[in-house]
């Protein structure tokens, strides 16, 4: 007999327990030999091991329903939670392959965020046999926002305790001096595309919460230098933006239990023509490194508008 408790993060109680708790007392006849009491966002549990994990898996297909849907209503949850009245097999499992298992994240409002193209789906194949990878192609190809997407899904399957993102603050024709308020301020603007990819993913108390207690992390890369980073899911984007010097600092940070992807386009670098980019070296000199995988985008991964496909094909005819 263990105890355990489980703390909805994705999915409020009223939403999961029901009217006068409807559902919950649904979940506790599936599992009669649990003891399950609901307060709050707190589900404790006590138990058999075995039976537990059952009861676990299945608030986690719920969740994800709840998700994908907008809604859960009794019948769904006793079309869910029903069939496998003996205990036996794994009903959670079936239902999860009845969401979709090539589902990354079920994000705000019912947002169903997956890998859409092939070399998306190389990203998600490639970091869960890697622990460095490369995605390097054009504008719109979801290199950051799979790459986004894939910390977010480790997280919340607690593989990784925080979620770490960076970029070089370099941008074309820009300086960060020239730029109003404080170096927050200043920052903001460089890591935007971070924080509208998180906003997609994580509701909006959690994400305050995350990053208010730096479980989430969005810094400019010359703050990477000096910290080892373990037991977290990395993220460089705009890695063409890195110079040799930077990138290497950056790649040495890796801890033992950590997971780094970086991100870049090497069509649209601009650092000064006097800096060489430290992507384009880290392909050269990294290509046949164990562990280490590059994955190339190109315009038919592009997921814009459909317009800017065809500006990437005649860019490329230059």
């Amino acid at each position: 007999m263990i105890e355990k408790k489980i703390v909805l993060e994705d999915i409020a109680p009223v939403d999961l327990y029901g009217v006068n708790d409807s559902k919950l007392e649904l979940i506790k006849k599936r599992f009669p030999k649990l003891k399950i009491v609901g307060r709050g966002e707190t589900i404790k549990i006590s138990g058999e091991e075995e039976d537990i994990n059952q009861m676990e898996m299945m608030v986690n297909v719920l969740t994800a329903y709840y998700n994908r849907y907008g809604n859960l209503t009794d019948n769904a949850v006793e079309q869910i939670l029903g069939g496998n009245k003996n205990g036996s097999g794994n009903k959670a499992t079936t239902a999860a392959e009845a969401l979709g298992d090539d589902v990354l994240v079920f994000g705000n409002s019912g947002l169903v965020i997956k890998a859409r193209t092939d070399n998306q789906r190389r990203m998600v194949e490639s970091i869960s046999k890697n622990d460095m990878m490369f995605a390097v192609g054009p504008a719109g190809t979801g290199k950051t926002y799979t790459a986004v997407a894939l910390a977010v899904r480790a997280l919340k399957n607690k593989e990784v305790k925080k979620i770490i993102l960076t970029r070089p603050a370099v941008e074309a024709g820009e300086n960060l001096g020239f730029l109003p308020g404080d170096l927050k301020d200043k920052l903001d603007p460089y890591l935007q595309p971070l924080y509208d990819a998180l906003g997609d993913m994580i509701a909006a108390d959690k994400l305050s919460y995350y990053m208010e207690n730096r479980v989430i992390q969005i810094a400019p890369l010359a703050f990477m230098r000096g910290r080892t980073l373990d037991n977290a899911f990395v993220i460089l984007d705009e890695a063409q933006n890195a110079t040799e010097a930077q990138l290497k600092m950056f790649l040495t940070r890796m801890g033992t239990s950590a997971k780094f992807v970086i991100t870049g386009d090497v069509t649209q670098i601009d650092l000064p023509k006097h800096q060489p980019s430290g992507l384009l070296q880290a392909h050269r000199i990294l290509k046949n490194v164990e562990g280490v995988d590059f994955i190339e985008l190109d315009g038919s991964d592009v997921i814009r508008h459909k317009i800017v496909k065809r500006i990437i094909e005649e860019y490329e005819k230059k």
